[in-house]
């Protein structure tokens, strides 16, 4: 059970393996695009491919759905992504549990934006878990866990795909333990667990008050989705890339300080945070010095 691109690594890796699997569970085709067309969810590409029965029901509840994954008598029910919670009558169904791959080191992070959080809240290393599910948000019994470091420059796109390829790998061999009865799940502790609660866009907008490494990881965190964002004359700036740096601003908050080629350096509560790429409202991205070329933007100026 799974749709987005993050748990398109993890079908690969459980076919790769030699699994018997007689469907793929994933949320149905919606319009995309410009044109709207209707899209197929990444995972029901890579499940006709490899001729694999899918099954797209609008309600998870459904009792005709239910019937159906109750008549393919699964022994275990994977989970990633799937997107919505699993009911009791799912949960219970395998005689060997349903497994799920969550992309932190649980109970940290425990939510619907692990990735993104841990960015933002400026760790140094993430993971991947695999759990037995429960009726809890992520608070099932922990399988196995991989640390995968976080770098100074990782966005919330790069560490995804990260962590998508290696949770794929930690699956299957969890898999193949479950089915082999050759591991224990271990309970989580209750008292060490943070939230990673879905992002807003409102989360994406920048308190230059704050420290530059703060509003840098901010900015990796939200990238590229929903994006961390300043206002100038009156419009919104998506700001893409930047990078922290040590020195005493000696103006308010939010000033621009220099404008070069190079980036454009903003005051900020502690340090200076210099704008390498960015995006003005209903234009294309755009470097610092390709925006400077057709926007009057000064030293002296404000960003808010």
């Amino acid at each position: 059970m799974g749709t987005p691109d993050f748990a398109v690594p993890s079908l690969k890796a459980l076919i790769d393996a030699g699994f018997t699997i007689p469907a793929v569970v994933t949320r149905p085709d919606r319009p995309k695009g410009r044109g709207r067309a209707l899209s197929m969810p990444p995972v029901k590409e890579v499940a006709l491919k490899h001729g694999i029965q899918v099954l797209q029901p609008e309600r998870i509840k459904d009792s005709a759905f239910l019937d159906t994954l109750k008549a393919l008598a699964p022994e275990v029910i994977v989970v990633v992504a799937y997107g919505k919670i699993l009911p009791s009558a799912i949960l219970t169904m395998p005689p060997k549990g349903c497994i799920n791959l969550h992309s932190s080191l649980l109970p940290r992070y425990r939510g619907a934006a692990p990735i993104n959080w841990a960015i933002i809240k400026g760790e140094r290393e993430s993971g991947v878990t695999t759990m037995v599910m429960d009726e809890g948000m992520d608070t099932g019994p922990i399988l196995l866990q991989e640390v995968v470091p976080i770098g100074d420059d990782d966005t919330a796109q790069t560490l995804h795909d990260r962590l998508s390829d290696r949770g794929a790998g930690l699956l299957a061999r969890t898999v193949s333990r479950v089915i082999d009865e050759t591991i224990k799940p271990v309970s989580q502790d209750d008292s060490k667990a943070t939230y990673a609660p879905m992002l807003k866009k409102e989360d994406g907008c920048i308190a230059w008050k704050s420290d530059a490494g703060t509003i840098n990881n901010l900015v990796r965190g939200l990238f590229p989705w929903p994006g961390a964002y300043t206002r100038w004359n009156g419009k919104s700036l998506k700001i893409l890339r930047g990078t922290a740096k040590v020195g005493d601003a000696g103006e308010a908050p939010g000033t621009v300080l220099a404008v070069t080629e190079e980036g454009i350096d903003v005051a900020t509560g502690d340090g200076i945070y210099v704008i390498m790429e960015l995006q003005p409202e209903s234009k294309r991205k755009m470097t610092a010095a390709e925006f400077i070329k057709g926007y009057r933007i000064g030293t002296g100026q404000i960003l808010n």
